[in-house]
């Protein structure tokens, strides 16, 4: 495969973040299907001979690495939190992901904590929106999210589960302005924000560990964040969150894609 059209192809949606199972979805999806198994995508990438190609090749995947490793997790965030509404109480047809609107929240810290981002990830359709904080406060965190939040329907926020660090300590002023009800998970439990947990995950490509995250403007984080949302997603049936949560006719994936990906193998 390597060095024909096709792999024109894999390169570029390399290039643009996908990973190989997105850019097999993707090519599945257009006007006149490609099949291809992402693995044959791995197995080229790896088969390549040593050198400098190979190299900047296997950059270009998520993780970095010529194997996958997992993450270590270790942040404990919790402090007080007045008037808690636990998981324990979220209604069920919330875990169902039955109707869209129901989010998870959490903090992207930057070097040594003196910067953050906010995230969102919504469960049904897992749409991101990231939120600039001027510092991690529970004033800045309302304010910042309900901001963002405001964006969107009042069908589309209709509920924000947290883990119990203290930048939420003033989740009621955020109710107020918002109307979403904020839901606080068990302490050490990221199971129970696991979208948000995978997503900021992924943010990491953009927003790493070491970099000072106050840099960012909004706008610049709508833009990652509709890095993200294009994809396509293999628990969505290979559909983008756009598609699944924009208004009907919001985003359309085939010209999205035919015009971001070089047309040689799409046939266009």
């Amino acid at each position: 495969m390597v060095g024909n059209a096709l792999w024109d192809q894999v390169n570029e949606g390399l290039r643009r973040g996908l990973s190989p199972e997105q850019i097999a979805g993707t090519l599945r999806r257009m006007n006149e299907p490609v099949r291809l198994c992402h693995e044959t995508i791995y197995q080229a990438i790896y088969a390549m001979p040593k050198g400098e190609l190979r190299t900047q090749t296997i950059a270009l995947l998520r993780c970095g690495h010529n194997k996958r490793r997992p993450r270590a997790r270790g942040d404990d965030r919790r402090g007080q939190i007045p008037d808690m509404t636990s998981i324990d109480l979220r209604p069920a047809d919330i875990a169902q992901r039955l109707v869209p609107g129901h989010w998870e929240g959490d903090h992207l810290k930057g070097a040594g904590n003196r910067s953050q981002v906010g995230t969102l990830v919504e469960r049904k359709t897992r749409y991101v929106a990231l939120v600039k904080l001027e510092d991690g406060t529970a004033h800045a965190t309302a304010q910042g999210f309900g901001t963002i939040l405001q964006r969107f329907a009042a069908d589309l926020r209709r509920s924000l589960t947290y883990d119990q660090g203290r930048e939420m300590a003033h989740h009621a002023q955020l109710t107020q302005d918002t109307g979403i009800q904020v839901y606080f998970a068990h302490p050490h439990s990221p199971w129970e924000r696991g979208q948000n947990e995978n997503i900021n995950g992924l943010l990491r490509q953009y927003l790493p560990k070491g970099a000072d995250l106050s840099v960012f403007s909004q706008q610049e984080l709508d833009d990652i964040a509709w890095t993200l949302n294009t994809r396509p997603r293999k628990s969505l049936d290979w559909k983008c969150p756009a598609e699944l949560f924009l208004p009907e006719d919001a985003f359309d994936f085939k010209t999205y894609w035919k015009n971001n990906f070089n047309s040689v193998a799409l046939g266009a």
